[in-house]
């Protein structure tokens, strides 16, 4: 299924795809547009990618966000709204596949946008080409290819599109970020060198995961109902980043997750419990829903908090 706003770069990808149907005989391919409701044109715009789809021989479906619009947070709650109605429209269609048109130029921002929050090496790494999205594959296979160059291949092309007039609304966070880009890249710091390095961040972070995993089964972990211990010794041994990165995955093998806004916390409790563990102490805090007790044999056990304590 490719989500398609109507936009150069998702008409660009709908086109493509099309042709790369064609031309392998490739699965049927189902359109999808958001209409958000924010703006007079969006239902326009919507019946104007049906169009673009029919013309191509594509099923197209409009979806349309209802109800109450938050005040704040508009862009975010847009977001989620939008990758839940798709990803249902999805799985009732039985796509396999969710398709957008994340360009590079999206791909420069979202780094920009999330050192500016101070991520680690995950923000850093930016968006995945592809990734897991509840029981889906979300494929953005325009990741490497510039705006620009969309835009320039609709317009050859006779390609319609339309111009989203909030793309250049300032209240947004990340339209002021894009405003900045070109200053930027007149001091080196282009929308490529800042993918190049989301690229390298993905790596450097793959390899990490994969040595946190490794010194955890080295460290004895073992989950026993909702419980999950783990010897903190080999923690307190392990270099820093990959103690962090063990505790992240040990949470994740009682079923919870951390986000960047939580990074600080998890750096917190992993120091705590290094020096605790190095001293032979007892130790016992919390973190995104868990309890951790260190015992005095260095021990580790997480498990998750009972439900009144959540949210503390």
């Amino acid at each position: 299924m490719v989500a398609v706003s109507g936009g150069p770069d998702s008409m660009a990808l709908m086109h493509l795809l099309a042709r790369w149907r064609a031309a392998r005989s490739g699965p049927p391919l189902v359109t999808a547009t958001v209409d958000h409701g924010l703006r007079p044109e969006s239902a326009d715009e919507a019946h104007l990618v049906a169009r673009e789809a029919a013309a191509l021989g594509l099923a197209h479906r409009t979806l349309v966000w209802t109800g109450a619009k938050p005040a704040t947070g508009l862009q975010e709650a847009a977001r989620e709204a939008r990758y839940g109605l798709l990803v249902e429209l999805a799985r009732s269609e039985g796509a396999s596949h969710l398709v957008t048109a994340h360009t590079l130029d999206d791909q420069a921002e979202t780094v920009l946008m999330r050192m500016a929050r101070g991520s680690g090496l995950a923000g850093l790494a930016g968006m995945r080409a592809e990734r897991e999205l509840d029981g889906l594959i979300h494929a953005r296979p325009l990741l490497a290819c510039p705006k620009s160059e969309l835009v320039g291949l609709c317009e050859w092309e006779g390609w319609a599109f339309v111009t989203d007039p909030s793309n250049q609304n300032e209240l947004f966070a990340r339209v002021r970020w894009r405003r900045i880009m070109p200053a930027l890249a007149e001091e080196g710091l282009t929308a490529e060198r800042l993918a190049r390095l989301a690229e390298r961040a993905a790596r450097a972070e793959e390899a990490l995961d994969a040595k946190a995993a490794d010194a955890l089964v080295l460290a004895g972990a073992e989950r026993e109902g909702e419980e999950l211990g783990f010897d903190a010794g080999r923690l307190a041994r392990e270099p820093f980043e990959i103690a962090l990165r063990m505790l992240s995955l040990a949470l994740a093998g009682i079923g919870l997750s951390l986000d960047s806004s939580r990074l600080h916390r998890l750096e917190v409790c992993t120091r705590r419990l290094r020096e605790a563990a190095r001293d032979g102490e007892a130790l016992r805090l919390s973190i995104a829903g868990a309890l951790v007790q260190l015992d005095r044999s260095r021990r580790l056990a997480i498990r998750p908090e009972p439900p009144r304590r959540r949210g503390r």
